[in-house]
């Protein structure tokens, strides 16, 4: 399978080395560029990227599996990350995963049966004092109950079924 990218990010790509004396540099954001393009980071991927940057495939393999925001397979269409630390935890964080997680049918890391939902337990989503927290997609849900659970939920199925767009 060859990489797939949309020409806006291989152009985002070209013109972000060229912000960098080393190549090696540009790593962090040409894995950013690409995963918000396609999703996750393949191994494709990290082939590219490394003849792209002239490193060893290992090399961007290192830096794929250091850092956690990197994932390395596919997820649902709506990503709900929900914060595990001790705030949240202690305000009911855990709770709150074993929520959308019935919701959803579906376990932590793993993608909901319909493809539309994807729910990680993560590490501080930096708003410790509204725990717990939820990040659904790009949007912070603050002091989430079950409450709040059941509505989010019902908005994310409510936002499915009107199509892909939503």
């Amino acid at each position: 399978m060859k990489l797939k990218l949309k020409p806006e990010t291989l152009k985002a790509i070209d013109e972000v080395i060229t912000h960098y004396p080393v190549k090696r540099s540009a790593l962090l954001p040409l894995l950013h560029l690409i995963q918000e393009d396609t999703g996750w980071i393949s191994t494709e991927a990290i082939e590219w990227i490394a003849a792209k940057l002239e490193l060893q495939p290992i090399n961007v393999y290192e830096v794929v599996t250091f850092y956690p925001m990197f994932r390395q397979k596919p997820i649902g269409r709506r990503h709900i990350k929900v914060c595990r630390t001790l705030s949240c935890a202690l305000t009911g964080g855990y709770k709150v995963c074993d929520e959308f997680q019935k919701e959803f049918g579906c376990h932590t890391g793993e993608v909901s049966a319909n493809g539309e939902v994807t729910i990680e337990f993560v590490e501080c989503l930096a708003s410790c004092g509204t725990g717990p927290v939820v990040m659904i997609d790009d949007d912070l849900h603050e002091k989430v109950d079950s409450a709040k659970v059941k509505e989010l939920s019902a908005q994310i199925r409510a936002a499915a079924n009107k199509g892909p767009n939503s």
